[in-house]
């Protein structure tokens, strides 16, 4: 593990050329920021002893374009649309379903992926539970408080 004197060094150095060859890659800010995070993150455990200056920065070019590459292609990332990409496609959705999935988009995350997995993928309370590691109960007790939150959001009853 290395010292804060290193890693502050390394930062002050290597932060912008970090961040700039996300950008290239990502195209994506919150990303660029996790990317970033990850590669200071490795190098802080990094036990990796760099033969002179032009070494280091290769590694942090190398270890950057890994990070971003397999953010690239991993299974969660090819298998997600942003939410505003949702919203722009107006055809697919009538309007009274593009309310609702605001509202759901808009429930904290712990909701947010129940609601989903049980409405919008078909999948049961115990199918959930086992998907996401959690009892039976809890997976009925946040859905039951994540219909509440909707019906507050969405305003009244006409919602289920």
């Amino acid at each position: 593990m290395r010292n804060e004197q290193e890693v502050n060094r390394a930062i002050e150095q290597y932060s912008d050329m970090v961040r700039r060859l996300c950008m290239v890659y990502l195209k994506n800010r919150a990303d660029m920021e996790d990317i970033f995070q990850n590669v200071f993150l490795k190098y802080v455990l990094s036990s990796v002893s760099f033969e002179n200056e032009e070494h280091e920065k290769a590694w942090f070019i190398r270890v950057t374009v890994n990070a971003c590459k397999d953010l690239l292609k991993s299974f969660f990332r090819s298998r997600t649309v942003s939410f505003e990409e949702v919203l722009d496609q107006p055809a697919i959705m009538p309007p009274d379903n593009r309310e609702v999935l605001e509202a759901v988009l808009s429930l904290p995350a712990k909701y947010r992926e129940v609601v989903y997995l049980h409405f919008y993928e078909d999948y049961t309370a115990p199918q959930i539970g086992r998907i996401l590691g959690k009892n039976v109960n809890t997976v009925y007790t946040i859905l039951t408080r994540a219909k509440q939150m909707l019906r507050e959001k969405l305003g009244g009853d006409g919602y289920e």
